[in-house]
């Protein structure tokens, strides 16, 4: 994606960067994911195979969603957590930025992706801050694209994550004075699975545990880290480096170096 750097928002805290300590630990090195704006299709999806699944509840409606205003069969989707780099949905377009009034954290349990209902996993939902910044990507999707997608997302985000929908306004990277309404999946303290705050460390011992039907949850973590890393030193997610920083002192004492890798 073209554009200049974006200098840091009006309103976003300054916080610390993402850093690799973890991965020095492990004997690797920095590496690339598939990228923020991965290719439709070409990624494994984010659940299991289909007769793992529940069956799937009708999608909410989709004329209650924001549209865009140039094109009334368009709708943008946000995605701030596994979505940015594995939206494994059709889109015609997908622009890199971020949503002012929210936080990201690590407060919502998984008991299918990246973990079991015994060793639930953290994933992360948006909490309201009105001096929060979340970075993350969004994805246009036109005409029938918008009702399979939504489809999709019902049972990924809704049915098997516990997310509830909700309109946000979306600043891209590369044009933040042209801002779009978006849709985004966000987990509640209403919903069953939603586990709340709890101290940075605690996360990183629960991440480095749990596992699920679409991998580790450290390698969440891991992509999640390596995005923001990829989206400059303006974003910034003091949360986010937190958790980083324990799992980097705690890797090591949870498996042997030439393991460490296995996880990912």
């Amino acid at each position: 994606m073209g554009g200049a750097q974006l200098e840091r928002p009006r309103g976003a805290r300054p916080g610390v960067s993402v850093r690799r300590s973890f991965r020095a630990h492990a004997g690797d090195q920095p590496r690339r994911p598939p990228g923020p704006i991965p290719a439709p299709g070409t990624m494994k999806q984010e659940s299991a195979a289909p007769n793992t699944q529940p069956a799937s509840q009708s999608p909410t409606p989709s004329a209650q969603f924001p549209r865009n205003d140039g094109d009334p069969q368009a709708l943008w989707i946000f995605g701030y957590g596994s979505l940015v780099w594995r939206p494994d949905f059709a889109y015609s377009d997908s622009r890199v930025g971020f949503v002012r009034g929210y936080s990201r954290r690590f407060w919502q349990g998984d008991t299918f992706h990246r973990g079991s209902d015994k060793m639930p996993g953290r994933v992360v939902t948006l909490l309201e801050d009105h001096e929060g910044c979340t970075w993350g990507v969004a994805y246009q999707v036109q005409g029938e694209q918008v009702s399979k997608a939504l489809k999709y997302l019902n049972v990924r985000e809704a049915v098997l994550g516990g997310y509830d929908t909700k309109e946000v306004t979306f600043y891209p990277q590369d044009a933040p004075d042209q801002p779009l309404k978006a849709l985004a999946y966000v987990a509640t303290p209403q919903n069953p699975g939603y586990l709340g705050p709890a101290p940075e460390e605690a996360i990183a011992t629960q991440i480095l545990a749990c596992r699920g039907f679409s991998g580790h949850n450290l390698e969440y973590l891991l992509r999640l880290a390596d995005f923001m890393q990829l989206c400059g030193p303006q974003a910034q997610d003091e949360h986010l480096a937190a958790i980083v920083d324990a799992v980097g002192t705690m890797l090591p004492c949870f498996c042997p170096t030439e393991q460490a890798l296995a996880l990912v």
